[in-house]
């Protein structure tokens, strides 16, 4: 891990763990995981904040960046929030499982 990163700000550059079926589906085939980022996060920093709290060795790391939807209720038209996820590819032999609720 760098060291040139505050240890602040790496707690909260990852916002959520992504649990969905295509993410499982992911984790299992590619041995990646997906979280949900802030929006102005970096790869370098993604990469430290999860070796930082998952105790696990990261290959590399691909971010996308979603555009919320627009919603309408009658007259009203709203926008969901936009989002950052990012793939965290992990070195072979490494794991991390949130069913249990932490680093396995």
């Amino acid at each position: 891990m760098s060291k040139n990163f505050n240890p602040e700000r790496l707690l909260q550059v990852l916002v959520a763990p992504q649990i969905s079926e295509k993410a499982t589906y992911i984790a299992d085939k590619n041995e990646q995981v997906v979280f949900i980022v802030t929006p102005d996060a970096t790869k370098p920093e993604v990469k430290a904040a999860v070796e930082m709290l998952f105790k696990v060795e990261v290959k590399s790391v691909q971010i996308a960046n979603l555009k919320g939807k627009i919603k309408r209720a009658g007259r009203n038209i709203g926008r969901r929030s936009d989002i950052r996820k990012a793939f965290v590819c992990l070195k072979p032999g490494q794991e991390i499982n949130f069913a249990e609720g932490g680093a396995a």
